[in-house]
């Protein structure tokens, strides 16, 4: 009996929310190659039953995250078992400042925090032609957040991925298929222990 109810336990559904921008949404990728269906895969490989929502929206800063936020938890059918925040990105890349992002992703996983839902948050790292004063305010802001809302971290979102032709896209900014599965192998045991799987 016991077995049979641990067995029921495994067999839950895990519904996750993938909540970022371009790199979540599977810019300029065919349907199915994208982060959210490739993380759900790598999941079901790892015997869990996940659901991955894709609320990914290509362009999004991380003050666009936020203004989007309620709406989309508001609309989900089942409140998700985890949340993967990748935003920021896009603030970098066009030089906003770290005290901005730093703000909007505050908002962002304090709300998450009052809807009692637990958060993975996938940190950016800026490159060195920004400065080191942009780098090490930029860079501080993820394992600052984590630390305060107690969430879980994986460091750099495009660990083994960023600056690697081969895994990119034409554009050099965004991965290709294999780029995204790389990010997913990257992610997955994080994502297990976010979820008590490890």
């Amino acid at each position: 009996m016991v077995g049979s109810i641990s067995g029921a336990a495994e067999a839950k559904d895990v519904h996750i929310l993938a909540f970022g921008d371009s790199l979540t949404a599977g810019y300029g990728l065919p349907p199915g190659q994208g982060f959210a269906p490739q993380l759900e895969d790598s999941l079901r490989r790892n015997g869990v039953r996940a659901f991955v929502t894709n609320a990914g929206v290509s362009g999004n800063t991380a003050a666009q995250g936020r203004a989007r936020l309620a709406w989309t938890l508001d609309g989900l059918k089942t409140k998700p078992d985890l949340a993967i925040v990748a935003l920021g990105a896009n603030d970098m890349l066009r030089g906003l400042p770290p005290k901005q992002t730093r703000a909007d992703l505050d908002v962002i996983l304090a709300e998450f925090q009052r809807r009692g839902i637990p958060v993975l948050l996938a940190g950016m790292l800026a490159p060195p032609n920004l400065g080191q004063r942009y780098m090490a305010e930029y860079n501080s802001i993820f394992p600052d957040l984590a630390g305060k809302y107690r969430a879980s971290l994986y460091p750099f979102f495009l660990s083994g991925v960023a600056g690697v032709p081969a895994l990119n896209l034409p554009d050099r900014v965004h991965p290709n298929f294999q780029g995204i599965k790389r990010m997913v192998t990257g992610i997955t045991p994080s994502v297990l222990a976010a979820l008590g799987r490890k």
